[in-house]
């Protein structure tokens, strides 16, 4: 395999030259020079990383996601246009970006656990017709939507955190959290 030619790029105090031509190498296919590459960066894109989202798992998640995308992408470094590390310092930020746009849209909770929400308890419909036919709250619970209902007497009977509820109901965080505080205040207002 040959690699592409390139103009000689300007070595730097910090080895930007040996990391162009680490890519390069990637972009042939060497996973040593990615081994090398992450063996010499990895520390540093973690406290990066670390900086941008606040949680280590969020952090190495990013890192490695970064490698990944080097990988993938080193054929389209072009040394004409930028350092080595600069571009994949870049890459990183972009992914960090991108984690931290997800997590503020989907407001994940460390509590969240997508595996082993189902239980085997009664259903929230279960409970609701357990409730005394002639009681005050089964007549305001009944008003709300199934959904909505659902989610309050999760909430409330089962101890389902907002993110515990919304893997179980396959619903963003934010819809959940709506749902519950706007049936507590049907609630409220119909039993008030």
């Amino acid at each position: 395999m040959s690699l592409r030619a390139s103009p000689q790029p300007v070595p730097t105090p910090d080895g930007g030259s040996d990391f162009a031509a680490a890519l390069a190498r990637c972009a042939a296919g060497d996973g040593a020079a990615l081994r090398s590459l992450y063996d010499r960066l990895a520390p540093r894109m973690l406290g990066v990383a670390l900086r941008l989202v606040r949680r280590r798992d969020l952090a190495e998640e990013v890192v490695h996601d970064t490698f990944l995308a080097i990988w993938e992408k080193a054929a389209g470094f072009d040394p004409a246009r930028g350092r080595a590390d600069t571009w994949m310092f870049a890459i990183l930020r972009h992914r960090a970006l991108n984690v931290l746009r997800g997590e503020a849209r989907n407001d994940l909770v460390d509590d969240f656990e997508p595996l082993g929400l189902a239980d085997d308890g009664p259903d929230a419909e279960a409970i609701v017709a357990a409730l005394s036919e002639a009681g005050a709250l089964r007549r305001c619970l009944e008003r709300l939507d199934p959904v909505r209902r659902q989610a309050v007497v999760l909430a409330y009977t089962h101890g389902l955190s907002h993110g515990e509820l919304a893997g179980r109901l396959g619903q963003p965080l934010g819809t959940v959290k709506s749902w519950i505080r706007r049936g507590l205040l049907v609630l409220r207002e119909c039993l008030a």
